[in-house]
């Protein structure tokens, strides 16, 4: 930046979301899969079934189906009539008789009660005595009452989950049709990445450290359903960068980046983008996570994140991840957050909005990590979430925190 330039404002991270959200457009196209493939992937069509969960009534106890009006009080003895197990037929109730039923089996028709066996007692000649009065409907599973012919019980734009996925096996689909892939050119910048198993840690040069960003942003992207290219690191040189940026741009929806989208003289992305597409470069008040930039490069997104580890996991985490997700047409882009009381205090607070690393205690409040620098991923790997922090604003024990659970934000 030149001496004298005004510096552009802070923009807040709600500001940020929404501009960058208005630039995703679903991708369109889906593909067909196997059920058993789908989880986290978007949801293309409603799950509309075609049949009754359950399909007929059927019990919900091992016991006797029986007629309530034939047992208006304790003691009464019935024949049993006919045994029915989850599968099988079931011929109608006989007047003055009982059935002995299974669990999930068919309720026979004219009974309207079922008497689980532990009120019951099998007597020498074969019949049982009802030791209870049934209520009407007792143990009996109605037909239709999980899911009712016609009804929607997935509906366009879910995320798959283990749930979904066996609610679609009830109602028969072994086939679901879903968002494609969001493509995902993904690399880092900057000559001082080394990659793990490459160099020995007693023979990494002063300034070198071992690429941790790649490792976690590949493993986020494909959590999040894309197909993930990956470029691996680009060195500070601005042939190179362009070059690379120019072969992202071709057959991919995204470019995504971290490192080198701030103004040093090493930074290269910021003006390799600039050369090859257009760019907007955002400086975001929050903590960590202050620069991070948008752009297009032909028909690809371009997404750069700061390089600090902490910083570019986070910023992915608040602004890339619901973008991924808009971009399949996914309807639910953020996670639910709860508020926690604090068990810690934080007297001096940044004038920025702060994402806090801190987890959850024995008694149901939150402490938070004692490091809080960009740089130190340990902080994400000890914490369960983050705490939303106003900018400036101070924290005794005992405030209450939004918290934003870590196992939602990664799914």
């Amino acid at each position: 930046m030149a001496a004298g330039t005004p510096r552009a404002p802070l923009r807040s991270l709600d500001e940020a979301l929404a501009e960058l959200l208005g630039h995703a457009h679903v991708l369109g196209g889906t593909e067909t899969i196997s059920t058993f493939d789908a989880d986290g992937r978007v949801l293309a069509q409603d799950l509309v079934s075609a049949l009754q969960i359950p399909p007929q009534d059927n019990s919900s106890m091992d016991g006797y189906a029986v007629r309530r009006a034939e047992i208006a009080d304790e003691g009464v003895v019935l024949t049993v009539s006919q045994r029915i197990a989850a599968g099988g037929p079931a011929e109608p109730l006989a007047p003055g008789t009982v059935a002995r039923i299974f669990t999930g089996a068919v309720v026979p028709q004219g009974a309207d009660a079922i008497v689980m066996q532990e009120d019951t007692e099998v007597l020498p000649d074969g019949r049982v005595r009802i030791q209870s009065v049934p209520s009407a409907g007792q143990w009996i599973r109605r037909s239709g009452e999980d899911v009712r012919r016609g009804a929607v019980v997935v509906a366009r734009g879910e995320r798959i989950g283990p749930a979904s996925q066996g609610q679609a096996a009830g109602i028969g689909l072994d086939r679901l049709v879903v968002a494609r892939r969001p493509r995902v050119a993904l690399f880092s910048t900057g000559d001082e990445l080394v990659m793990p198993g490459t160099v020995a840690p007693e023979a990494m040069k002063p300034g070198s450290i071992y690429n941790s960003n790649r490792f976690f942003l590949r493993t986020l992207l494909r959590r999040l359903g894309c197909e993930v290219n990956d470029l691996g690191i680009v060195p500070d040189d601005r042939a190179a960068t362009v070059q690379a940026l120019r072969d992202a741009a071709q057959g991919n929806d995204v470019i995504l980046t971290s490192g080198g989208v701030s103004v040093g003289e090493e930074d290269h992305v910021k003006p390799a983008v600039q050369q090859l597409g257009t760019l907007d470069l955002w400086q975001i008040a929050m903590k960590p996570g202050k620069p991070f930039a948008h752009g297009r490069i032909g028909e690809a997104h371009f997404i750069g994140l700061p390089g600090n580890p902490v910083s570019s996991f986070i910023t992915f985490l608040l602004l890339v991840r619901p973008f991924l997700l808009k971009l399949q047409g996914a309807t639910q882009l953020q996670p639910a957050a709860v508020h926690l009381p604090a068990r810690f205090e934080l007297p001096r607070p940044d004038r920025r909005r702060e994402f806090l690393r801190v987890r959850r205690t024995a008694d149901g409040g939150l402490e938070m990590f004692p490091n809080q620098s960009s740089g130190v991923l340990t902080s994400m790997t000890w914490a369960d979430g983050l705490a939303d922090n106003p900018g400036g604003q101070a924290i005794a024990s005992g405030d209450l925190l939004r918290f934003l659970p870590l196992a939602e934000l990664l799914s």
